[in-house]
């Protein structure tokens, strides 16, 4: 009975393990980042290693990245660059040359991005990044930096255009409409204070105010006393994750009644969770949205990716999965759209490969220009209203109607 027993074992692996067949494991792609676990950018810096190492085990579960007759699985080497410029530069300097990367995901920042590009492009390293939006990353000539996110003139750009819409609807003329602007003192938000103006004087609007903010980003008081004062119709901030919380504590704190309130990574910030009821009625820039009709056949819907982000990591259950997250996970997909393509390891069939993308995501359309940049996808504007955000700009895409003047 047992060599019977044995002898069907043996014609049933034999069936299943037939001449010739070989059972490998998926190989290795290493890619490299220095990114900001600590230091005033750590919070977002998390987010983006969240959003790199839920592509990663997404593409993983889903049987890898196959070219080749093979299957390659992704790995990510960090360090942390502290939040400082230099200190990124040197981190990218060992990845190449102590560990042999090949092939570069972003940091988070466009100042920390415009210290690696050069290193990058020094030893012709492919670069996908997501978190660098500053233009002037993309006037430089770089062949090897691609960035999957809108350039940062984009960011609230679009507040004017809703102000203008709404003096008209008031019976008066957009140049009567008066802006403020406060900004952090970094190539992101410099870029964000220039699509602003540019947009305002298109308009013929007048700028009030023309700020930076302080260096440590903890005090706008003496700012928002000249919002007070000169009564803007529009007030724009924009200083990463804590000067957003700054900026809606303050105008809080000191009851500042512009009609429209403009500022940058409100979900990184948790301004909802931090400041309840008064971050209503806040105009919020994002790069993504959940509610957004996009998807692709990797993550499926964007509400999708929204939920399954939330199960793998139980810290955004109760709160907005913030646009640096998804659009990291964006640029890890858009290697594995690259290789397969390439058909190679090689980093400048890689290269050429990547400059070819055309790909419909879950985060949206991402085609790059000859520069680099991500032509194809919009910035949109939500509100936060009731303590939701909510899609009002642009009109194509607005799910909810804009609640104007604020308060």
């Amino acid at each position: 009975m047992m060599r019977v027993k044995l002898s069907l074992l043996g014609m049933v692996a034999g069936a299943i393990l037939l001449p010739g067949t070989v059972l490998a494991a998926c190989e290795t792609i290493t890619l490299g980042s220095a990114i900001s676990l600590t230091g005033k950018y750590a919070t977002n810096g998390m987010h983006a290693k969240n959003g790199y190492e839920f592509a990663i085990q997404k593409i993983k579960d889903a049987g890898g990245v196959k070219f080749g007759g093979k299957c390659y699985n992704f790995n990510v080497i960090y360090y942390d660059d502290e939040s400082k410029g230099d200190r990124a530069a040197t981190l990218a300097e060992r990845l190449i040359n102590q560990d042999k990367v090949q092939y570069m995901l972003g940091p988070y920042s466009s100042g920390m991005t415009k210290a690696i590009a050069p290193v990058t492009e020094k030893y012709q390293i492919p670069m996908i990044e997501a978190e660098g939006a500053s233009r002037s990353l993309f006037n430089k000539g770089y062949k090897y930096l691609f960035a999957v996110l809108s350039t940062s003139e984009q960011y609230l750009a679009s507040a004017i255009t809703l102000a203008a819409e709404k003096a008209k609807e008031s019976g008066k003329e957009p140049s009567s409409v008066k802006v403020a602007v406060a900004v952090e003192n970094d190539p992101f938000s410099l870029d964000i204070r220039a699509g602003v103006l540019e947009d305002a004087a298109r308009y013929g609007m007048q700028a009030v105010i023309d700020e930076k903010l302080p260096r440590d980003l903890s005090d706008m008081s003496a700012i928002l006393t000249k919002v007070k004062l000169l009564k803007p119709d529009v007030l724009i901030v924009s200083g990463h994750s804590k000067g957003a919380a700054t900026a809606v504590r303050q105008i809080d704190e000191q009851n500042v009644k512009a009609p429209m309130v403009a500022v940058t990574h409100c979900e990184a910030a948790d301004v909802t969770g931090k400041f309840g009821a008064a971050a209503n009625d806040i105009l919020c820039s994002t790069q993504w949205a959940e509610t957004l009709t996009y998807e692709d056949p990797l993550f499926g819907t964007a509400a999708n990716f929204n939920t399954e982000v939330k199960a793998a990591y139980p810290d955004y259950a109760n709160k907005k999965v913030p646009y640096q997250l998804a659009q990291a996970s964006a640029a890890v997909y858009v290697f594995k759209d690259a290789f397969e393509r390439a058909g190679s390891l090689d980093k400048e069939v890689l290269r050429d490969a990547i400059a070819a993308t055309d790909l419909e995501t879950f985060y949206g359309g991402i085609k790059f220009s000859e520069a680099g940049n991500n032509i194809a996808k919009p910035m949109v504007l939500r509100q936060i209203q009731d303590g939701k955000y909510n899609v009002v700009a642009p009109s194509a895409f607005a799910s909810h109607p804009l609640n104007w003047p604020r308060n």
